[in-house]
């Protein structure tokens, strides 16, 4: 399905965005990008394309330093006012349908960030495919603190093999968050949902079973 350039105002100035929308569009999705990637990557085109198979609009957007084409990401305060301008922009051209948000690793992160600072309006829950709890090789969960401001559903869509995030702390995180958060396990996934060929799966059959997931989740 053809993706339908917008343009978001922030504080910044302006952000790109791709709009992917299928006919009577049963939620829309608010997806941001990770830290090394923009919203044009394989894996968000790939996301965005499925999730339309499913009835699931989504709008994709650039960080401003994406934007700009600088690897560094954004301040949380910068970051976070993009979430907001996404969200506003995704409400005003779908009025009426359920918004959700959230996003790839850091994307996912700065919206929860956003979201428990002050809610965005409209929206019902966040989703995150690969939530960056702590560092490679550094388990902690003190990314999670602010999750418990969050008063909206949840959904974690995480690979069991994902270095961002050890299942044995991001386990207990979900639990603590109690019935407005569920935690989705991609077997054998990393945390770009790659899975090795020994798993006898392929990626695009991981990525299946996290959108089939995350649409259930969203229209349930």
């Amino acid at each position: 399905m053809k993706a339908a350039p917008v343009t978001i105002a922030v504080d910044a100035g302006k952000v790109s965005g791709l709009l992917v929308a299928p006919a009577d569009p049963r939620a829309l999705y608010v997806l941001a990008h990770g830290a090394g990637a923009g919203m044009a990557h394989a894996f968000m085109e790939a996301a965005a394309q499925g999730l339309a198979e499913r009835g699931i609009a989504t709008l994709r957007y650039q960080f401003p330093y994406m934007e700009r084409g600088s690897k560094r990401p954004d301040t949380p305060k910068v970051a976070h006012a993009a979430v907001r301008a996404a969200v506003a922009e995704a409400a005003r051209r779908a009025p009426g349908i359920p918004l959700y948000a959230g996003g790839k690793s850091f994307g996912g992160r700065m919206t929860s960030q956003a979201q428990a600072a002050a809610p965005l309006e409209g929206v019902c829950g966040l989703a995150f495919l690969g939530f960056p709890l702590h560092a490679p090789g550094k388990p902690s969960d003190e990314r999670a603190a602010h999750l418990a401001d969050v008063k909206v559903p949840m959904l974690f869509l995480q690979g069991s093999r994902d270095d961002f995030a050890s299942l044995d702390l991001l386990k207990p995180v979900v639990r603590k968050l109690g019935s407005r958060a569920k935690l989705v396990v991609l077997e054998d996934a990393d945390h770009s949902f790659h899975v090795p060929a020994k798993s006898g799966r392929k990626d695009p059959e991981v990525l299946a079973e996290a959108l089939d997931a995350l649409a259930t989740w969203m229209t349930a």
